[in-house]
């Protein structure tokens, strides 16, 4: 017979980011934690409001799936208990995690991937004047970062590109307009990108009016995020993306992002990995998929002033994996 546990948690941001992105001062995510023979496994998710999600209806969720978890419900059954989503996730992984503990075999045995001493990850960039973009660039550069995350929004796109590829001449950037651009323009945005030697765009349009990018040509790829949950949405992204940014807080956890990822490369996708603000229980569960990632953004708990015991071994621009799982 299992136990569930579950409760919200707030982890405090850095200064940087309070003053980089507004007046939040901490992360929020919800822990779940499931026992089965004294042996706890856990799990985290982070609730997102834009997919109308709550720590309150996340909590809910999760309430509403604890007796059949508690009779053991597996995690092939967890899927059509919960819909995809932050609140699956955590019982999701908290399930991954327990089997690791259980069997004695690592998340990379069980999932039958090789395992990985060390990722190179983006670092991001966040949205400020051209000025502060270019000085933040320079100084994650110094820092060994080699591939920056550029954030936009709509505004001064060519005076903040120019300013950050004239100060890292040589990085690889990477750029995510979060949903905030339209059609008109887009193939001129997409040009001026291409110029400036960026790798990929990620969600230029909101989620919903990406019909815009059907046989739409561009020079750079472009890879869906908010439009791009779970293996069912794959369809309506063939002939409008490149790639796709895997969450597990959107597939509903690591069972659900594994079958995306297969199913998107067999469907010719290249995978990019995300995550939300989390700590680094959320990172390792996802690590089974970096290896086949073609760029990896899991600098959620860099943003940490404080991180869960143990962390994860992060330096500007990676992970060292071995010794920190």
């Amino acid at each position: 017979m299992r136990s569930v546990r579950f409760y919200p948690e707030a982890w405090p941001l850095h200064t940087t980011f309070v003053i980089s992105r507004g007046s939040r001062t901490e992360a929020r995510v919800v822990t779940v934690e499931i026992e089965e023979k004294g042996i706890r496994g856990v799990g985290e998710c982070t609730p997102y409001p834009r997919y109308d999600e709550s720590e309150t209806s996340v909590m809910a969720q999760i309430a509403s799936a604890v007796t059949a978890i508690e009779q053991g419900a597996t995690r092939e059954q967890l899927q059509h208990l919960l819909p995809a989503g932050a609140a699956r996730n955590a019982l999701d992984c908290a399930l991954w995690n327990l089997e690791t503990q259980l069997t004695g075999q690592t998340l990379w045995q069980l999932t039958g991937t090789e395992p990985l001493a060390s990722i190179s990850m983006a670092q991001t960039v966040s949205i400020g004047t051209p000025e502060e973009m270019a000085e933040a660039a320079l100084a994650l550069q110094q820092k060994g970062a080699t591939l920056l995350k550029i954030k936009l929004d709509d505004r001064l796109i060519a005076e903040r590109l120019v300013a950050i590829r004239a100060a890292v001449p040589k990085a690889s950037l990477i750029v995510d307009a979060n949903e905030a651009w339209q059609s008109d323009g887009l193939a001129a945005r997409c040009q001026l990108l291409a110029d400036l030697g960026i790798l990929m765009l990620e969600q230029p349009l909101p989620a919903g009016e990406d019909s815009a990018l059907e046989n739409f040509i561009h020079p750079l790829p472009i890879c869906a995020d908010e439009s791009c949950h779970t293996i069912e949405g794959l369809p309506a992204l063939k002939g409008r993306y490149e790639m796709v940014n895997i969450k597990l807080d959107k597939t509903g956890g690591l069972t659900g992002a594994l079958r995306l990822a297969k199913a998107a490369r067999e469907q010719g996708f290249e995978i990019m990995l995300g995550c939300m603000l989390c700590t680094s229980r959320a990172v390792r569960a996802a690590l089974p998929l970096a290896a086949g990632a073609k760029f990896i953004d899991l600098d959620g708990p860099t943003w940490l002033a404080q991180d869960v015991e143990p962390a994860m071994k992060f330096h500007c621009g990676g992970i060292d994996i071995a010794g920190s799982e």
